[in-house]
């Protein structure tokens, strides 16, 4: 069975991986920033992140049925962890994972709803 792959379905691998990337980078970055970056729930929706963002890529990239229910999963994720890296103030490491996050967030939500 091959699994016809469109372009819009690329582009929402490509912002899963570059999403999961950013947000493994910014735990690291938090960690050393130390204080309020590195609270235990932060840091744990940005793993929460980072993972979801993994195995939503993963189930599209094998053209697996259930990807749009992972995407889905991903879109509330991504969101909830972009509310949060903004919340941390005028920090450019944060700003740029939470556009990451947001532009993940747009594209699984097309991705889920275009499968519904």
């Amino acid at each position: 069975m091959t699994h016809h792959m469109n372009q819009q379905m690329q582009e929402c691998i490509k912002n899963c991986l570059d999403c999961h990337s950013i947000c493994l980078n910014t735990v690291t970055y938090c960690l050393q920033k130390g204080g309020m970056h590195a609270e235990p729930a932060h840091i744990r929706l940005m793993l929460d992140c980072a993972e979801i963002c993994q195995t939503s890529a993963n189930f599209m990239l094998r053209g697996s049925e259930l990807h749009a229910r992972t995407c889905g999963v991903c879109a509330e994720v991504c969101d909830r962890c972009a509310t949060d890296c903004e919340k941390m103030g005028d920090d450019a490491q944060m700003k740029a994972c939470a556009d990451m996050c947001r532009r993940c967030a747009e594209s699984c939500r097309q991705m889920s709803m275009a499968m519904a």
